[in-house]
């Protein structure tokens, strides 16, 4: 019901073009049909809000000409800082007034970031101190397997699938289906998120691995090395 008032208040506004999408099926269909310049997403699409999260990680990698925005239903840290992370433009608080998000859904579609300056703290924070992905009490985020935790390890470590393969002497598939299963558990998209979240546990030295005895060079990491 929410989103159809939503979508009647900015039509009415008459500066605005809404279609309303209460699914990821209609969301789907709504981009795959029409061409939209910014997207509102509701952290209460999905009943975990990090599944809804992930979501925009999907939208975005599927249609990077749209921007999102990301409404927030509780002034969460974790949540705000993992909307950016996952691809959003802007965070909304649906206690902010509906003029405030008329103006935030023009400054994203005009190129910028919208946060206030508390939920900009958040992200500033977050890159002087990486916070662990998917903790704070969200719900997705269980414990590995040891094989999960030592696959996991070795790709914070900067060994390649094709690597782990031949260390651990399972087929590159297997190694993908644990992955898969990690990222899921964790609630991370990418390896770059998994090595964030083995470091900040202090359980991940920063070394590359070795890269003799034919195996193919690993593949680059994107953490910086200790001075």
């Amino acid at each position: 019901m929410s989103c159809h008032l939503l979508v009647d208040a900015l039509r009415s506004s008459k500066r605005y073009e809404p279609v309303a999408a209460t699914t990821a099926e209609e969301v789907a269909l709504a981009l795959d049909i029409a061409r939209f310049d910014v997207l509102l997403i509701s952290t209460s699409f999905s009943r975990d809000p990090l599944k809804g999260l992930r979501f925009v990680s999907e939208l975005r990698d599927l249609h990077r000409d749209v921007s999102i925005v990301v409404l927030l239903d509780t002034f969460d840290r974790n949540l705000v800082v993992e909307a950016f992370r996952r691809g959003a433009h802007g965070v909304f608080s649906r206690s902010d007034s509906f003029q405030a998000l008329c103006k935030c859904i023009l400054c994203v579609h005009e190129g910028q970031v919208w946060a206030n300056s508390v939920e900009l703290g958040f992200v500033l924070e977050a890159l002087i101190n990486p916070l662990p992905i998917g903790t704070g009490g969200l719900p997705s985020s269980r414990p590995l397997s040891k094989r999960e935790e030592e696959i996991a390890h070795l790709v914070a470590e900067g060994f390649s699938n094709r690597q782990i393969s031949e260390r651990m002497d399972l087929s590159e598939h297997t190694i993908k289906n644990y992955l898969f299963r990690v990222f899921e558990k964790l609630g991370v998209s990418t390896r770059v998120e998994l090595t964030l979240y083995a470091l900040k546990r202090g359980r991940v030295p920063r070394t590359r691995p070795p890269v003799g005895n034919g195996l193919p060079k690993a593949e680059p990491r994107l953490v910086p090395a200790e001075n």
